[in-house]
């Protein structure tokens, strides 16, 4: 028997909330990402790793969030455990690897296009083991054409976030970035969703997991890990900043720089300012001197 599902129990709630995280991640992920570049005397592979468990948390978390809205009519559904955990595990290391790959050899064609389909494939590979440790009263089935679909916008998706983490250094460039990864990632997330078809047996009945029984604590994890990450950020100068405003803020006062010569080269030794350079070259007037008076006027 052909199962009836439902992707939107709760309605709209759960693909919002489920998009907020994908940007939240993203949005840290990129973050993490810009720090390491910025100041090369920071703890580059702690930042880049701090970014690429941000951003696979994120996914995981999206991912798992849109599940809760996720029903078949006519059977329960449960989640294995150790799968579910397995699929956050290589979410934020297939995600490390393409991060690492762009974070010390930069954003060239051939090492962006690895590292993209590297880190998408590794995207998909969550999601379906995602799928995996989802069990029904039945047999799930995918269409094979939608399937390639979901993996070709997580291979872009990928890459896209890649290129954006080594190019974009703004603030509200990334956030924009990060938007975007939003819609890309929740957008295989639904593609994918759309190619499984569930085949219920007819005997038996199969009692399902509350959602609160489950995700819900799983969910707990890392959406603890992104707050503190949050915290992180938010409490770094130079990312919140940026680039040019921290450059500003630390660079020490410089002194009036040595005023040329008439020519236009410059004077050596001491600096010398625009009014010692106007008297020096009888271009300003003398100051006034004291003179004895004189004698007729007394």
């Amino acid at each position: 028997m052909q199962g009836t599902i439902d992707g939107f129990r709760y309605g709209a709630v759960t693909p919002v909330a489920a998009y907020l995280m994908a940007c939240l991640g993203g949005a840290l992920g990129l973050r993490c990402i810009v720090r390491s570049l910025l100041n090369q005397q920071s703890w580059k592979p702690g930042w880049l790793a701090l970014g690429a468990a941000s951003i696979g948390c994120g996914i995981w978390t999206m991912h798992f969030i849109a599940m809760l809205g996720f029903q078949v009519a006519q059977t329960g559904i449960r989640y294995h455990a150790g799968l579910t955990l397995l699929s956050l595990a290589v979410a934020i290391v297939v995600v490390g690897i393409g991060v690492f790959i762009v974070g010390y050899r930069g954003a060239g064609r051939v090492t962006l296009g690895v590292a993209g389909v590297i880190t998408g494939l590794g995207v998909a590979a969550m999601h379906y083991l995602g799928m995996a440790a989802m069990q029904v009263n039945g047999d799930i089935v995918y269409d094979p054409a939608t399937v390639g679909l979901s993996v070709l916008i997580a291979i872009v998706a990928a890459t896209a976030a890649l290129w954006a983490a080594v190019s974009i250094r703004g603030f509200l460039a990334s956030l924009g970035a990060s938007l975007v990864m939003g819609v890309a990632v929740s957008g295989m997330h639904y593609t994918a969703m759309a190619a499984v078809s569930v085949h219920v047996h007819g005997s038996g009945t199969f009692a399902g997991d509350s959602p609160t029984s489950l995700l819900l604590p799983m969910l707990l994890g890392p959406a603890i890990f992104l707050l503190l990450a949050g915290v992180v950020v938010m409490f770094d100068p130079l990312l919140v900043l940026g680039e040019d405003e921290w450059n500003r803020s630390t660079s020490p006062p410089q002194a009036d720089a040595p005023a040329p010569r008439p020519d236009g080269t410059p004077l050596g030794g001491p600096a010398v300012t625009a009014r010692a350079r106007q008297e020096a070259y009888g271009t300003a007037p003398a100051a006034p001197q004291w003179a004895p008076p004189r004698s007729d006027d007394w």
